[in-house]
């Protein structure tokens, strides 16, 4: 690796959003750490990247555990000697009406998608200080808007939003920007993991196909407003749709989701 080559950390990099911004981020030159608790996945990722010719290496973290993330940082860190970018992208959606979830299932929607991210960010911040490198935070459209069904999705993605806000404050003068992503509707097996983390790949993705937006074309959005530094940045129209009514038509944009939520109950 030469020493003006950009070395990227993903986190949830065995699938979805995180892989295909491993395969975009190598193909522009980078080098690619990924990360996840599927080692088999990433191995084969990894195994993609350099038979086109990048530069790619896999470290397992679980982001619910503190000291595995620190211990993945660490690793990153001395393989390639820096981070430039660390991208906090693990979660996960836990479904149900909140009249019936559980603690546990509140506790793992908030251990992943919340505590996670933070300590993602927590232990990577130091690293990115000395490269004035950019923290990028992987929110969702739902923190705009009312979230029946997947309330406490919602309510995680809320709370990255306002981490991302807060972090923006943080880090001012120490050269590190955050970039806090807001996707839409975009093609990944996120919805295909029950409330246990089991992953099930017959269960139907129950959003809408006709709004769906291929997993590429979503990610060369994120890649370019992670280059700008943007601050905070909405990804796919359909979810610019979204978070402009929830703003300034919640009303309409309460119908909506009642709506959804018909067409749910009617296929259960």
């Amino acid at each position: 690796m030469s020493s003006n080559q950009q070395v990227v950390w993903i986190t949830g990099a065995s699938s979805g959003i995180g892989k295909e911004m491993a395969l975009q981020y190598a193909a522009k030159g980078y080098s690619v750490a990924v990360s996840a608790r599927r080692t088999d996945l990433l191995d084969a990722l990894v195994t993609n990247i350099k038979s086109q010719g990048g530069n790619a290496f896999a470290v397992e973290c679980d982001v619910t555990k503190e000291k595995s993330i620190e211990n993945a940082v660490k690793t990153v860190a001395n393989h390639y000697g820096k981070i430039d970018i660390a991208i906090a992208n693990a979660g996960c959606v836990v479904v149900g009406f909140m009249e019936n979830l559980s603690q546990k299932e509140w506790e793992r929607q908030f251990n992943i998608n919340v505590v996670g991210l933070a300590m993602t960010a927590k232990h990577a911040v130091p690293e990115l200080k000395k490269t004035k490198g950019r923290l990028v935070l992987i929110g969702s459209v739902s923190s705009f808007l009312s979230n029946p069904y997947v309330a406490a999705y919602g309510a995680s993605k809320a709370a990255v939003h306002n981490i991302g806000e807060s972090y923006q404050i943080e880090l001012l003068g120490t050269g590190v920007t955050c970039t806090t992503l807001h996707p839409g509707f975009v093609d990944s097996n996120i919805t295909r993991v029950d409330n246990q983390g089991v992953f099930n790949p017959e269960t139907k993705d129950p959003r809408p196909a006709n709004l769906m937006w291929p997993t590429d074309k979503a990610v060369k959005d994120m890649i370019r407003a992670i280059d700008r530094r943007k601050k905070v940045k909405t990804i796919t129209r359909h979810g610019k749709v979204f978070v402009f009514l929830g703003r300034f038509f919640p009303g309409i944009a309460r119908a909506m989701s009642a709506k959804q939520i018909k067409e749910i109950l009617k296929s259960q």
